[in-house]
């Protein structure tokens, strides 16, 4: 995981993208500040679990990108979505598990996004891993607590086995973007890997300097990609 490490920013991020949010939104701030009233898994229908289950894991996600995973209990996240905390385990079997599953939902929509936005820009190879670009960007400054999530600070401080599943998680996506520049028209004197990391580095950085106001992350993705693509592009 050297490589990946890389293509991430080192500079702690984990709450501030979140507090950035909430300090612009009222309701979130309303949200942290007055729990709903507690509920028993008995008391909801059964048609309304699974987007309970779904409330669990994106409230996990914004106090883990908050406070940390050592900074957040169960209780607090169940107090979040008006949850009695032993209720909590009727979804999850421990914090530990909740993570994973924000941190496989989160990578698995990326991905789904990344994914659709390359098959919507046709076959050339560099327009391929522009809208992989662009959508990857579009995802982690889209003000939610999910970004903070998937960085190497935070899968650091969980239990090694949930550290090393994250990993793989990260991985399996990043795979995509090896995919993407094997198929490049590059010349032999550019070394695929070197590329890779710069350009995956590059765009994963942005959540640590990126605020909203300016250019539009979609405006980001672009100028950072144009950089690589006028570089490189028709080289040999």
């Amino acid at each position: 995981m050297e490589e990946a490490r890389h293509a991430w920013p080192y500079k702690s991020i984990i709450g501030r993208r979140t507090a950035d949010v909430e300090t612009n939104n009222p309701q979130a701030m309303r949200q942290k500040t007055k729990p709903r009233k507690a509920v028993t898994v008995a008391d909801e229908p059964a048609g309304t679990r699974l987007n309970r289950r779904q409330e669990l894991i994106d409230e996990a996600a914004r106090l883990f990108a908050r406070d940390g995973f050592a900074g957040t209990s169960t209780r607090d996240i169940a107090a979040a979505v008006g949850m009695l905390p032993g209720s909590l385990y009727y979804h999850f079997k421990s914090k530990e598990e909740l993570a994973l599953a924000a941190h496989e939902y989160r990578v698995s929509a990326v991905r789904a996004r990344v994914e659709a936005a390359m098959a919507a820009a046709g076959a050339e190879p560099w327009d391929r891993l522009e809208a992989a670009c662009i959508a990857h960007v579009e995802c982690l400054l889209d003000g939610s607590g999910y970004p903070a999530i998937v960085t190497p600070q935070f899968a650091a401080s969980l239990p090694p086995a949930v550290r090393k599943r994250f990993m793989e998680q990260r991985r399996e996506y990043e795979e995509i973007f090896r995919a993407l520049i094997e198929a490049l028209p590059l010349g032999k004197s550019i070394d695929r890997r070197y590329l890779r990391l710069a350009l995956f580095g590059s765009i994963n950085w942005t959540l640590s300097w990126y605020h909203p106001g300016g250019d539009s992350p979609t405006i980001v993705a672009r100028r950072i990609f144009a950089v690589y693509r006028g570089s490189h592009e028709g080289l040999t």
